[in-house]
């Protein structure tokens, strides 16, 4: 895998690197802001030492994929906002373009919308819910913004991060069910850095965080993959676009009609955590951080994608 470092990084201001460039990477965060700083005795139960024949059939691992249509690719890209006290997402539509060519290239029929407000994003949602996927193999959701532990920001407010997938549960899209619906975020969410480990044979990878809550919706067919874990930055750059998705979308070029989904985005983690870092000797709140993708799944099959 070869290596794309990116060489700086900066919280929406410009900052002189070494070269005397400026710098390009910043944070998805709505505004400058500096880095937040019983036991039971269980008994064990009997082996079960008796043959359990796999009564998985091919047809039982892999979600259907060959209907009439792939199905709808929808991205929110948010560039600007309402508020000028939130910062613009300058790089925020380099991803939106390599996301579109990259679903397309599996079929996606592909709609983007730039800068919209919450209400016509809720709308438009509630649109797609109602719509016919019955010919269709899943359903894509992509949100490009700011955000925070579990908020999203819209063009002119923030919202609850849930409601981008709570409109497509069985009950309110019925069409969908049994269907994989996947849903991925690049936004930040919370104002942490990711300091990172050093390891003897690599260059670093990221330091968990303990006692993390996860707040997940409790459906069937479900994938959420946002570009970082809960309480942390998740960083872009201004000309190149966000480590995440310039991550994920390497991985389905090369992989996505080869591997499954979730081997997919197991090597996605690993080249946000491996091949990327913040650069910004200057400024050592923002120096040599790192970033490491969070994915929930409830998907019962695995996802694979072909070509067409």
């Amino acid at each position: 895998m070869g290596k794309n470092l990116s060489r700086c990084c900066d919280i929406d201001k410009n900052v002189t690197t070494r070269n005397n460039t400026i710098d390009e990477n910043v944070a998805d965060v709505p505004t400058n802001t500096s880095p937040s700083s019983s036991i039971r005795n269980i008994t064990a139960a009997p082996a079960i030492t008796e043959d359990v024949p796999n009564s998985l059939k091919p047809e039982d691992m892999y979600y259907k994929m060959d209907h009439e249509r792939r199905g709808l690719a929808l991205i929110f890209n948010h560039e600007f906002f309402e508020d000028d006290a939130i910062n613009s997402r300058t790089g925020t539509n380099v991803d939106c373009e390599n996301l579109a060519s990259t679903l397309k290239s599996f079929g996606f029929e592909v709609r983007h919308f730039h800068d919209l407000t919450y209400q016509c994003i809720s709308n438009y949602l509630g649109e797609v819910a109602k719509m016919d996927h019955s010919q269709h193999d899943c359903l894509v959701v992509v949100v490009l913004s700011h955000g925070d532990l579990g908020e999203l920001y819209a063009h002119d407010r923030k919202y609850n991060a849930e409601s981008i997938w709570s409109s497509f549960t069985s009950s309110n899209c019925p069409s969908l069910e049994g269907k994989p619906r996947l849903f991925f975020i690049q936004a930040c969410r919370g104002d942490q850095t990711d300091e990172g480990i050093k390891l003897q044979y690599c260059r670093s990878e990221p330091d968990g965080h303990p006692n993390l809550v996860f707040r997940i919706p409790t459906h069937r067919d479900f994938l959420i993959a946002y570009s970082t874990i809960p309480g942390f930055y998740s960083w872009r750059n201004k000309k190149q676009g966000s480590w995440f998705v310039q991550a994920l979308c390497s991985e389905l070029d090369v992989y996505g009609d080869r591997q499954d989904l979730l081997t997919i985005l197991t090597f996605v983690c690993q080249r946000v955590a491996i091949d990327f870092e913040s650069y910004s000797p200057e400024r050592a709140n923002f120096h040599q951080k790192k970033q490491i993708p969070a994915v929930t799944t409830m998907l019962t099959r695995l996802v694979k994608f072909a070509r067409v």
